[in-house]
């Protein structure tokens, strides 16, 4: 652990809440730059509503959701309109704050005059969605599932789902929403940070009872009773998928920010925590993506009046233990330089063949970092099955003769012994059923192309009357003072909900809004995805032969 900064270059950084060193040139970093800002409740709520416009069926697992206090108008009125179309209808909203975690600040809702504005909405913005009236329930109770995602890498995109994961129940039996129960927490928020303080919130060494199980046991109970866990488990899969299709446009704008292309820099992985609520019919419905899930594998009990003592939690032990083991099996980076070198594992003493990456840490897995060196010349091998650090022979030490040693075997790779991977690979396996999605992923890239100076998130007015022209959009119905007056009026309206002041120019919402209208304007008769993907295709065609003429200039 290196509260300071690390001394020496490594594999493998990990990170204790996000992605922090500007410093690092190589290696592996467990953050993704601006990943705790792409997951946030109002910036998750405006990327999926942007899939939902163009793809509404595909993207129904998530809420309806406005964001406050900008959208309180349209809250109000929308819900007006849909009480006057249908009187029989009694929703109840769920208030989240857009920075809070842990259940802090959430609060339910009958009525959007019930929104607390004599709080810090304007300070502390927030966003309010349909509450799931109908969740399935087990023993009663209301609970989520936690699922634990890795996102491996951005470009090409990789995605690993875990195969099992962490249900966490209320602690009261559920009832419907209504004005005496709306305040029951215990009732309604599957948060373990806020159950864990209930009466009845039940520790259990079992994976399969207590107030938190594993998902697989809840699994087995549903297929006890009939129900179609395959289909439970696709339709899981394919939310995972597209949620990462419609965060994965911002990522690769803050990655460009902090990595710009052809500089030396690392590549990065993280692992996800998807808060999954199944609905009694059994469809999955998205709450919210955490950056940074808890890997803690113990908890609080109290053994008297304020003496607390921190005991194993084997359900979490089960679940995250393999999620950390298995991230570092697919990150491991000398897992192709094994393929290459089997000569010289062959002739390392079997002692150290059980683990050859390095490992220098101290803390906990939410500390400071995690560092991982493979250079032999200044550091030990931490076996997993040995206690010490055996030392590994430096540049000028003569190696133990070939002659002398066994061959090497299965019994002695290093992962020999371990169980099979619990992370399942879903992309780019399943990419051709999804690869349709990934129309603003294209957008993104224009506008990265057109951002000109490196490491900035802000197109500028240059920026934008470039990519008219280079694209050819600009004509006698919309002169280039249109495009002004677009960029503009866009851009004012997004800077003023106060998204990012530390820039000046348009973000990349606001070009995807502005990508939109001119599809809009360009191909009347479209359904908007078609528009869309009308408009990138006339694009990318203008672009590319732009680049041609560019190259054979350059060849000239």
């Amino acid at each position: 652990q290196f509260p300071f900064g690390r001394r020496l270059p490594c594999d493998i950084y990990w990170h204790g809440v996000s992605f922090h060193d500007n410093n690092i040139f190589s290696g592996q970093v467990n953050k993704f730059p601006g990943m705790m800002e792409t997951v946030r409740k109002i910036t998750l709520s405006r990327a999926m509503r942007t899939m939902q416009d163009l793809f509404p069926l595909e993207y129904n697992f998530y809420p309806r959701s406005w964001i406050l206090p900008e959208e309180l108008p349209l809250f109000v009125a929308e819900v007006r309109v849909m009480k006057d179309s249908d009187p029989s209808w009694k929703p109840t909203f769920i208030v989240k704050p857009d920075g809070g975690c842990q259940g802090d600040g959430i609060y339910l809702i009958k009525d959007p005059s019930d929104i607390r504005l004599t709080g810090s909405i304007q300070s502390r913005p927030a966003v309010v969605q349909e509450y799931i009236c109908k969740p399935l329930l087990v023993d009663k109770l209301k609970f989520d599932i936690r699922l634990y995602v890795l996102l491996k890498s951005l470009e090409p995109l990789e995605i690993y789902i875990a195969k099992d994961g962490l249900s966490r129940f209320c602690t009261e039996p559920y009832q419907e929403p209504t004005l005496k129960n709306l305040h029951q927490v215990f009732m309604h928020l599957t948060n373990y940070s806020l159950n864990i303080h209930s009466e009845n919130f039940i520790h259990s060494d079992s994976v399969n009872t207590g107030s938190k199980r594993t998902f697989s046991s809840i699994l087995c109970r549903l297929s006890s009773r009939g129900a179609d866990v395959k289909k439970l488990w696709s339709d899981i899969i394919s939310l995972v998928i597209k949620t990462i299709i419609a965060l994965t446009p911002e990522l690769k704008v803050y990655y460009q920010s902090d990595i710009p292309a052809g500089k030396p820099g690392p590549t990065c992985f993280q692992i996800l925590g998807f808060d999954i609520l199944l609905m009694k019919n059994l469809k999955p419905m998205l709450l919210e993506v955490n950056a940074n899930p808890s890997m803690r594998i113990e908890h609080e009990q109290e053994l008297s009046p304020g003496v607390f003592e921190n005991v194993p939690s084997p359900v979490d032990e089960e679940v995250k233990v393999a999620v950390i083991r298995d991230t570092l099996r697919l990150v491991d980076p000398q897992k192709k330089k094994r393929k290459d070198t089997q000569c010289f594992v062959s002739r390392v003493p079997p002692a150290v063949v059980q683990w050859e990456v390095s490992l220098s840490m101290a803390g906990a897995w939410n500390g400071m970092s995690f560092n991982v060196s493979s250079n032999p010349a200044h550091s030990g091998i931490l076996c997993r099955r040995c206690p010490s650090l055996e030392h590994v022979p430096g540049s000028g030490e003569s190696l133990p003769d070939a002659a002398e040693q066994p061959e090497p075997d299965a019994a002695r790779s290093p992962e020999a012994g371990l169980p099979s991977l619990c992370l399942k690979q879903v992309f780019p396996k399943y990419s051709k059923q999804f690869n349709y999605l990934r129309l603003v992923d294209r957008v993104a890239a224009l506008f990265i192309r057109f951002l000109g100076v490196k490491g900035t998130t802000k197109l500028g007015p240059t920026g934008f009357r470039t990519f008219i022209r280079n694209c050819k959009l600009s004509n006698s119905n919309f002169s280039m003072a249109a495009v002004d007056i677009l960029y503009i009026d866009i851009t004012r309206r997004w800077n003023s909900m106060g998204i990012d002041h530390k820039e000046s120019g348009m973000c990349l919402q606001a070009f995807v809004e502005a990508f939109f209208c001119l599809a809009q304007k360009k191909y009347k008769s479209l359904p908007l995805h078609e528009q869309v993907l009308s408009l990138l295709e006339f694009c990318e065609c203008h672009l590319a032969a732009l680049d041609e003429k560019r190259l054979l200039w350059g060849w000239g």
